[in-house]
């Protein structure tokens, strides 16, 4: 099984739109279009899995760059998600970052 990012993606597109682009190379496990948590809406990026890697590779060589409604794809192989950590590096959730100032120290 192998897991292929697909980015840049129209806010159109659809699961079944990714699943007979896709499945023109080989067997599609599964689709999935990621989305905001609150509104529903498409982030513009999904992932497919596709059962055999050869055809995985040879989809990502024919359809990284090429136009789905309307988009150029970015399509690569999908790197694994980081183990650990909040997902917020070192400042941690509750935070806050940078903003600097003259003269501007800790609250105390």
């Amino acid at each position: 099984m192998t897991n292929i990012f697909v980015g840049n993606l129209s806010f159109q597109t659809t699961q079944d739109d990714l699943l007979a682009t896709f499945s023109q190379f080989g067997n599609v496990e599964r689709v999935n279009i990621v989305t905001d948590r609150d509104s529903g809406q498409s982030r513009g990026f999904a992932f497919v899995e596709m059962t055999d890697r050869r055809d995985a590779e040879n989809a990502i060589s024919q359809l990284n760059g090429s136009e789905l409604n309307g988009r150029a794809m970015n399509v690569n192989e999908a790197r694994p998600k980081p183990q650990g950590g909040s997902g917020f590096g070192n400042r941690g959730p509750n935070r806050r970052g940078g903003g600097g100032g003259a003269g501007r120290g800790p609250r105390w």
